[in-house]
């Protein structure tokens, strides 16, 4: 039984977890509503509910900006990114946790050194790089900074969880013949999926909300993606809120989406880290 104690306990912490729900999803709840409002409902009565609930902000968004191609864009430059992260930062992990080498913990410590230093810091050289090597105003240099800045805490979160895994399931592997890259698809990754969804998280949510980059290094409007191409809706006199705050929506709605669907195994990653 639960003492009097533990109940207000528990009771306090239930209470800010429910706090900082409401503080956290609030200022979303806003984001949405004005999405259905004009101008006018927006500065007259901003936290109220809207008097109709119109499509015509949406229907303004389809029709007269290129909202879909740059959303489309980031889709790509999103997806390619966690793709190559996940790629190069399982098989650098891998090595690193399952192989035991002279310089292993000097490999690992180069990749845990990136995450010390911001990439936004050495902006001026990486540009002229990339412009050195025509990659100014392409998805691939885009791309290219994006697996720089994801390949260090993605080695790091998948070298913890992969030194926890028993080596007893590769060495029976080994024993029945299988060979090492078969043990390292077959066995050890698809064990190490909550990490791997972690990390896809993790430089996904970054990555799509990303608007400094794409800034720097893109400049055809073809090219640019949702958080830059958002600038488009707001004018040099007039901005119309609705609009912007239906972009906005839109813009938050997919990487919503893949944290609700991917939650389950993300918080299982966490606990299974936390235990181990």
């Amino acid at each position: 039984m639960k003492t009097s104690n533990e109940w207000i306990k528990n009771g306090s912490i239930q209470a800010l977890l429910v706090l900082n729900a409401l503080l956290m999803l609030y200022p979303l709840l806003v984001m949405v509503l004005s999405a259905f409002k004009t101008n006018a409902e927006i500065f007259s009565s901003p936290f109220a509910l809207p008097h109709s609930f119109s499509t015509a902000n949406l229907q303004k968004v389809w029709d007269q900006t290129n909202f879909i191609r740059y959303m489309l864009n980031s889709f790509g430059v999103t997806l390619a990114s966690i793709a190559l992260i996940l790629v190069f930062g399982t098989m650098a992990a891998y090595a690193i946790a399952r192989y035991e080498f002279k310089l292993g913990g000097a490999v690992l410590m180069f990749f845990i050194s990136g995450m010390t230093v911001p990439l936004k810091l050495a902006i001026i050289p990486l540009f002229i790089q990339l412009d050195a090597l025509h990659l100014v105003d392409t998805y691939a240099g885009l791309i290219l900074v994006y697996v720089a800045m994801g390949l260090p805490s993605a080695v790091f979160i998948l070298t913890g969880f992969l030194r926890t895994l028993p080596r007893e399931l590769e060495e029976s592997a080994r024993i029945d013949g299988a060979s090492e890259l078969l043990i390292m698809l077959r066995i050890m990754l698809p064990l190490a999926r909550p990490a791997m969804v972690i990390v896809a998280i993790q430089n996904a949510v970054p990555i799509w909300n990303d608007f400094f980059f794409p800034l720097i290094l893109i400049t055809s409007d073809d090219l640019k993606t949702l958080p830059q191409g958002l600038t488009v809706f707001i004018g040099e006199f007039t901005t119309d809120w609705g609009v912007m705050f239906t972009g906005l929506t839109l813009a938050a709605l997919p990487i919503t989406l893949l944290y609700i669907v991917l939650s389950k195994q993300f918080i299982a990653g966490i606990t299974q880290g936390a235990v181990k």
